[in-house]
């Protein structure tokens, strides 16, 4: 029976990277001169960690770093931006959790959304992947168009398509 895997992966490996290379440029750019702005990485948690001096230069850094993650092949919607800290006088931080893996209230609203579709194919949530089955490869072609139209604020692949 064919069949095929929703997931949603980021490569850690180009995250890393490009945090390297945003820090990197913001070492160098002259508006930054002399300010303490940088990202780290946590990677138990999987998140990013933002420091500036003040709001404008914080959405400066972000801004950089999603065009570092951009170039680099990362989809920046799997971004998703916490609330900006107060950390002492002027400074603030701000934490970006990347996101992996279909969280379960998504997996739920793929389900429901195939389920209502009235395809001919079965869709049951894995951990942190949504498995579709069906007797048709065209089925699961359908499937794979209507999925992609409807969710289009998480970034999804369709992977391990067997026969």
């Amino acid at each position: 029976m064919p069949s095929f895997d929703i997931v949603s992966e980021v490569n850690q490996v180009e995250v890393h990277n490009a945090v390297d290379q945003c820090n990197k440029e913001i070492g160098n750019r002259f508006d930054f001169k002399g300010s303490d702005a940088r990202v780290e990485i946590d990677d138990k948690e999987k998140r990013l960690i933002a420091y500036a001096d003040d709001d404008f230069k914080l959405s400066q850094l972000r801004d950089v770093l999603t065009g570092k993650l951009a170039k680099r092949g990362i989809d920046i919607r799997c971004l998703q931006l916490g609330k900006i800290e107060k950390v002492s006088g002027n400074k603030v931080k701000q934490d970006i959790t990347v996101r992996a893996g279909i969280e379960q209230e998504l997996g739920k609203k793929i389900v429901k959304l195939i389920k209502d579709s009235k395809l001919k194919v079965q869709a049951s949530i894995q951990g942190d992947a949504v498995r579709i089955s069906g007797q048709k490869k065209d089925l699961l072609q359908e499937t794979i168009v209507l999925v992609r139209k409807s969710i289009a604020d998480f970034p999804l692949q369709f992977k391990n398509f067997r026969e």
